[in-house]
């Protein structure tokens, strides 16, 4: 039986923590980092898969091993990486911590935002099959759900605290919902599982009802006063070492670079539906500020020219290799359980474990997206994403 149980009990511990104000200082952050915020953007809400996830999986389902988390952290950060991600790189862009997984319960801190992210989600809602294949249940309207529930109960709090002047050290100022900047990195999921149980023809006649769930998400947060949104396409899920090198069945034709062509595809079809629909959805929501930012290209361009940019094979990964394993899993040897290993120099590898991508490589692609060198509207810097304080000034008056 699957760990349902685990993921009601984890939320339910999240929400008693936010019970718990004032027990830390305002800032913190459990990796040390300075939170002097650079920028005008006080806060992020960010929502996505393992390309995002800083610890949701961890809480719910149970820790990612060793080696996960060696070249930075020195240990597993609840984050399917060697190191940071590239919305931790964003975060530091801003000047604001690491942010904390919403299910995360033990030494958490969302005053400057929240992280609903959590491996192995999809934007469209989760059936018994997919959840046979390893999806879990937290899809794209449950972690809207538990958006609300951070919304509502921060309310709750400073409507029974402002009589006394509280403030929560732990929880949002009620404003910072509105001036913040949501962040969403989602749909690499939903095309595994496509590519898994369908042919691609499938697959791409599949995209349209999941990006109208995506849409519906995005509406519904603008209707809780969401003004500004950061949203990552998907990457080239062709290049996947997972798929490009592991997989017997994958198709036979591979571009220049070794990546599966028709998987490919099915990406840049997702991708130029997503953007249609951004582009619809600025005409809607006239009053947001939307960002789309092509996460496709700047990975592609990564692999293209791996060798230019300081890194070894493309389609090769570091860890798991030296046991034939992957990162999630072990040997026993005499008695003793041994942990797939990983390379010398992860920072050589695009490629981590063969789905996620190394913290060298979310570096490279953090720091040219948050330049504004991939971003519709062009040249928009992640700094520059925040609200559009027009409208903020008109409608607070």
């Amino acid at each position: 039986m699957k760990p349902i149980v685990g993921v009601v009990l984890a939320a339910a511990m999240a929400l008693s923590f936010l019970q718990i104000c004032g027990s830390q200082k305002i800032g913190y952050s459990p990796l040390g980092l300075s939170t002097g915020n650079s920028s005008h953007i006080p806060a992020i809400f960010n929502f996505g898969d393992s390309n995002s996830d800083t610890g949701s999986w961890s809480a719910a389902f149970g820790p990612f091993l060793p080696p996960n988390g060696i070249t930075f952290f020195g240990k597993p950060s609840g984050r399917a990486s060697d190191g940071r991600l590239i919305i931790d790189f964003l975060a530091e862009k801003l000047g604001l911590p690491y942010l904390s997984a919403f299910l995360n319960s033990i030494g958490s801190n969302y005053r400057q935002g929240a992280n609903f992210a959590v491996s192995g989600a999809t934007i469209q809602q989760s059936n018994g099959k997919m959840y046979d294949a390893d999806f879990n249940p937290l899809s794209l309207a449950i972690q809207l759900s538990q958006f609300k529930q951070l919304k509502a109960r921060t309310a709750e709090f400073y409507e029974q605290a402002k009589d006394e002047d509280g403030k929560c050290n732990v929880l949002p100022e009620e404003d910072e919902f509105s001036r913040g900047l949501y962040t969403m990195d989602m749909g690499q999921n939903d095309l595994h599982y496509f590519l898994i149980s369908m042919t691609e023809e499938q697959a791409k006649e599949s995209i349209s009802s999941v990006i109208d769930q995506f849409a519906m998400v995005l509406e519904k947060l603008h209707q809780l006063d969401a003004g500004a949104f950061w949203i990552h396409n998907t990457g080239p899920i062709g290049c996947l070492p997972f798929f490009a090198v592991d997989d017997p069945e994958k198709p036979e034709t591979t571009d220049q670079n070794g990546c599966v062509e028709a998987y490919n595809e099915v990406a840049q079809e997702f991708n130029t539906q997503l953007k249609e629909r951004v582009y619809k959805l600025r005409d809607q929501l006239q009053s947001s500020r939307i960002t789309y930012v092509d996460i496709y290209s700047a990975k592609y361009d990564l692999i293209s020219n791996a060798a230019a940019y300081g890194f070894s094979n493309p389609l090769g990964y570091c860890c798991g290799q030296s046991h034939d394993l992957p990162c999630w899993q072990d040997v026993t040897v005499n008695g003793t359980d041994v942990y797939a290993s990983s390379c010398n120099n992860p920072s050589e590898y695009i490629s981590w474990d063969g789905i996620h991508y190394s913290e060298a490589a979310n570096r490279w692609v953090a720091d040219r997206i948050a330049d504004g060198l991939y971003s519709d509207p062009p040249q928009t810097r992640v700094t520059e994403a925040h609200p559009n304080r027009r409208y903020m000034s008109v409608t607070s008056t």
